[in-house]
């Protein structure tokens, strides 16, 4: 059995250099800023390794997440809980990689898994800074509450932040399962004090998982300098994020009704990428009808 031939000029086994990318600028907070003031949506996928985060990259996705939802569906884990900070740091570090290596430009953020900032902010900070340390740009968090002096500690040092609210999957215990939050008036009025004080401490985007739409339409509204990320809460926020894995038709589990398939009319994964960022631009995803909880 023989092998293909390397490429001229090229070590063995390795891939030819890729075609320069569309120049972009690159993403950062006060780029977010911009968009959202210009009323553009930001888009934001899951990637857990270089390939799929360079291919993102260059589908112009603007916010790359390394989730702990790694978890399930990379380590087969029946939640987030199990992730460590090492395995966390160890994602972030070979999104890292594969942005650098094509000179990728979007903006990058890393979960803080389950465990790793609960004691106090001085256990919040060492572990936000072991994902800085791996290439992260922004660490998020899960909770509201107790978590904002953590946020103050934290963008008091440096380090920007991404607040999660509704639906938390670290807690889902707490919460009895995957449900909607914020349904009836007490709920919904907890949840908006959370994230305006979210805000206030400095968090500086929002992901708003499973709460109605208008609810996050009306959050939106109420929080200029927090950028909203809707993922099942409707298209009333300022950006979208879904795991790569659903939006590709790939699930262990049931599939979420909120997602879309984007790899099924795609003819790669990079062109189903582009779907979705298109699709999010022009307002034609998610569909508002599927999250009248």
């Amino acid at each position: 059995m023989t092998s293909p031939a390397a490429t001229p000029g090229t070590p063995y086994g390795t891939l030819p250099p890729a075609s320069p990318l569309p120049q972009r600028r690159p993403i950062s907070l006060p780029r977010l800023a911009q968009m959202r003031a210009a009323g553009e949506k930001i888009t934001m996928l899951t990637a857990y390794d270089a390939t799929f985060a360079a291919v993102a990259d260059a589908a112009g996705v603007e916010c790359i997440l390394v989730g702990d939802s790694l978890g399930m569906v990379c380590q087969g884990l029946p939640s987030t809980v199990g992730v460590s900070l090492e395995t966390m740091a160890y994602h972030t570090a070979s999104v890292a990689r594969g942005l650098h290596r094509v000179q990728g430009t979007a903006w990058l953020v890393a979960d803080l898994p389950y465990g790793s900032y609960h004691e106090s902010p001085e256990q919040a900070l060492r572990s936000a800074c072991q994902l800085m340390q791996a290439g992260a740009h922004m660490v998020k968090l899960e909770g509201g509450g107790w978590t904002a002096p953590t946020v103050r500690f934290l963008v008091e040092r440096g380090i920007p932040v991404c607040a999660h609210l509704g639906l938390t999957p670290q807690t889902v215990h707490a919460l009895g399962g995957y449900r909607v939050q914020g349904k009836d008036d007490v709920a919904a009025a907890e949840l908006r004090r959370h994230a305006l004080e979210l805000q206030a401490a400095g968090a500086s985007m929002l992901v708003l998982e499973m709460v109605p739409a208008p609810l996050a339409t009306s959050l939106t509204a109420e929080l200029p300098h927090c950028h909203t990320i809707g993922i099942g809460a409707g298209n009333g926020t300022a950006g979208q994020v879904l795991v790569l894995h659903d939006m590709l038709g790939m699930n262990l589990g049931k599939m979420p009704r909120f997602v879309r398939n984007f790899m099924h009319d795609a003819g790669s994964i990079k062109g189903a990428m582009q779907a979705y960022v298109q699709a999010v631009k022009d307002g034609s995803f998610p569909d508002n009808a599927l999250h009248a909880w």
